[in-house]
C-alpha cells in the first residue's frame, strides 16, 4: 500500500546537528530567540496539560529546545510505555528509541522524522508512518501525525510544538487483509474511486480472464476498460454507479486487449477505501458457458440434419409417457402421418400399434429400462394399412431432457416374400415322388436352415421347455400359453428366454423354424399337468 504522506519539507543540512543529544539540544536553544521564555518556565504548560490528559489523541509537547516537555496517556500507550521519560528526554533520544518508516517501506531520515520536523517548523497533516521499536525487526503499530505550533501571544518564535497522533494500526491492518484476500481471491475483482471513476485496484483474477497488464487498468476508468460493455442493463447500471449504491448482477461483454470479447457476469457493491468511496466489480467468466452452448447447438443442428436426411423412418419422443416431440420424412412416408399430426402424442394414441399385446411388449421392455433392438412388431398405417417392422429403440438426451429415439425398418414386402416362398416350397413338397434325395434335402434347409451340427438338440430342452415350444409352434402368444399351462406370465417369459438361449434364436419364428427343421411334431407333445402359478 502506498504511502499517505506528503514528503517531508526540505531543510538545510544546518539546520540540524548530527551530534551527541546534548549538542542538538544546544544547538536548538541557539536557535530560540534570547527573549523567548520557554514553556516550563510558566505556569501555561500546567493548565496545558490539564486539558489534554484525557483526549483520546495522543498529544507530545517538545520545547522549542528539542527536550520532550510532556506526553499523555493515549501517547504513552501508542508507543507502549507508561512515562515519558521511557519515549526519550529529546528529539534525539526519540529517535533512537522509535524506528519509523512510511507505509511504503521506504524508511525516515532522521530529519524527516514527524517530531524532528514539526520542531523544525514544517506544518503537516495526516503523515502516516508505521512504529517499531528499536532492536525490532517489525513494525507495532501505525500512527497518524499531525502538527501544531503553539505561540506565546503575538510573538513569531513557537513556546511549545505539538505532535498529535492517532493510532490507526487497526484500520491499516484491516486494509491490509482485504488487500491480501482481494488479491489472492481467484475470482476476476477490480475496485474503482468513485470520485473519478478510475481504477485504483486490480486482482490477478481479473488479468488473467482478460490478458491485461496491471499498468494497463490501473488509473484507466471504467469507461477506457468498459466493464460494462453492451451490459442488458447498462443504464440502470450507469444510473447505480452515479449514485454509489449497489450494481446487480447483469451479462457484459468486456474488450480483450488482443482482440474479441469474453462473456461476463458483472456486479458492482459500493465500498470505502480509506475515507475514500469506491465501486468493488466482481466477474464470474461465462465465457466457457457459451462456447459449450455454441458447441452443443452446432451439435443438436448436425443431429437434426441427419435425423431429417435418414432414409430409415425414425422418431422422437419423451421416455417418460412417450410423446413424441419430432418425427423425420421417412416417418411420414412409412405411416402417412404428417409431424404436424402426430407430435404431440404418443404412439399408441395415434393407433399405430397393431394390437394391445404389441404395445404392451413394448412398453413393458422399454419402461424396464431396455432399449429395443430389431423386435419385431406390427404398426398400423394411417390409411389403416399393416406393416411389419423391426423397432429399434435408443435412450438419448436433448438439451436436459431424457428422450427415446424410436427407428422403424420396413419388412413387409421381405416377409411377403419369405411367406410365398414357403408356400411354394410346400406346395412343391406334397408330391416328392419325382425328387431326387439331394434335392429333398436342399429345399428342406431352404425352408428352414438347418443349424450348426455343434448346436443344441430337442433333447437339451426340458419337458416343460418343450411343452412351450410346442405351443410357440402352434402360434400362441405368452399370455395364451399361461393359460394352457396354467403358469403367470413371467415364468412363461422366463422359459420361452432359456430356450432361445439354448437354440441360439432372439424371435419366436425363428424358434418355430428350428423346431420343424428338426422334426418336431408340436401336435404330437400334450401339454402337461397346470402348475400353481409361480
Amino acid at each position: 500500500m502506498s504511502a499517505c504522506c506528503g514528503p517531508p519539507s526540505p531543510r538545510s543540512a544546518a539546520s540540524r546537528s548530527a551530534g551527541s543529544p546534548a549538542a542538538g539540544a544546544a544547538d536548538a536553544g541557539a536557535r530560540v530567540a534570547p527573549s523567548l521564555k520557554s514553556l516550563r518556565e510558566t505556569a501555561d504548560l500546567r493548565h496545558l496539560r490539564q486539558i489534554i490528559a484525557g483526549l483520546d489523541e495522543g498529544v507530545i509537547l517538545i520545547d522549542p529546545d528539542e527536550t520532550l516537555l510532556w506526553a499523555n496517556a493515549a501517547a504513552l500507550a501508542m508507543h507502549g510505555v507508561e512515562r515519558i521519560d521511557e519515549l526519550g528526554d529529546t528529539v534525539d533520544a526519540y529517535r533512537a528509541r522509535f524506528q519509523l518508516r512510511y507505509r511504503n517501506n521506504h524508511r525516515l531520515e532522521a530529519d524527516d522524522y514527524p517530531i524532528e520536523r514539526v520542531v523544525a517548523g514544517d506544518s503537516f497533516s495526516e503523515v502516516v508512518v508505521e512504529v517499531t521499536v528499536a532492536g525490532e525487526s517489525e513494525p507495532r503499530w501505525v500512527h497518524q501525525v499531525r502538527s501544531l505550533v503553539l505561540n506565546d501571544g503575538d510573538e513569531d518564535a513557537p513556546s511549545c510544538v505539538v505532535l498529535v497522533i492517532q493510532d490507526v494500526t487497526a484500520r491499516y491492518e484491516a486494509e491490509d487483509r482485504f488487500e491480501q484476500s482481494f488479491n489472492a481471491n481467484p475470482a476476476p475483482a477490480v475496485i474503482c474511486r468513485l470520485a473519478d471513476l478510475r481504477f485504483v485496484k486490480v486482482n490477478q483474477g481479473f488479468l488473467e480472464m482478460t490478458g491485461h497488464a496491471r499498468d494497463q487498468v490501473l488509473c484507466k476508468t471504467v469507461y477506457d476498460i468498459d466493464v460494462l460493455r453492451r451490459a442488458d442493463r447498462r443504464e440502470l447500471a450507469k444510473e447505480r454507479l452515479a449514485e454509489g449504491r449497489t450494481i446487480p448482477q447483469m451479462e457484459a461483454e468486456l474488450d480483450l486487449p488482443g482482440g474479441g470479447t469474453k462473456l461476463v457476469i458483472v456486479a458492482g457493491q459500493p465500498i470505502d477505501m480509506g475515507d475514500q468511496p469506491c465501486m468493488l466489480f466482481t466477474f464470474a467468466d461465462l465465457e466457457p458457458r457459451r462456447k459449450a452452448e455454441s458447441q452443443l447447438r452446432h451439435s443438436e443442428e448436425r443431429f437434426t440434419r441427419t435425423f431429417q436426411m435418414a432414409p430409415v423412418p425414425m422418431a422422437i419422443g419423451a421416455r417418460d409417457g412417450h410423446l413424441l416431440c419430432e418425427v423425420n420424412a421417412s416417418f411420414t412416408a412409412l405411416t402417412g402421418y404428417a409431424a404436424t399430426e402426430i407430435i404431440g402424442r404418443s404412439l399408441a394414441d395415434a393407433g399405430l400399434w397393431s394390437s394391445d399385446a404389441v404395445r404392451a411388449d413394448i412398453e413393458a421392455a422399454i419402461e424396464d429400462g431396455r432399449d429395443l433392438r430389431a423386435h419385431e412388431a406390427r404398426i398400423t398405417a394411417k390409411d389403416g394399412g399393416a406393416i411389419d417392422c423391426l423397432v429399434s429403440t435408443e435412450a438419448i438426451t436433448l438439451g436436459d431432457d431424457a428422450c427415446l429415439l424410436w427407428a422403424f425398418q420396413d419388412i413387409t414386402q421381405r416377409k411377403a416374400t419369405e411367406l410365398e416362398l414357403v408356400e411354394a416350397i410346400e406346395a412343391v413338397m406334397k408330391d416328392t415322388s419325382w425328387f431326387s434325395r439331394s434335392i429333398m434335402d436342399k429345399l428342406a434347409r431352404l425352408r428352414a436352415p438347418q443349424p450348426d451340427l455343434g448346436g443344441a438338440g430337442i433333447d437339451d430342452l426340458t419337458a416343460r421347455e418343450r411343452e412351450v415350444l410346442a405351443l410357440i409352434c402352434r402360434g400362441l402368444d405368452d399370455k395364451s400359453i399361461a393359460r394352457a399351462l396354467g403358469v403367470s406370465g413371467n415364468t412363461v417369459r422366463n422359459h420361452v428366454a432359456r430356450i432361445y438361449a439354448k437354440i441360439g434364436v432372439n424371435r419366436r419364428t425363428a424358434a418355430a423354424a428350428w423346431a420343424r427343421a428338426r422334426g418336431f411334431e408340436s401336435e404330437a407333445v400334450a401339454v402337461g399337468p397346470r402348475e400353481v402359478p409361480a
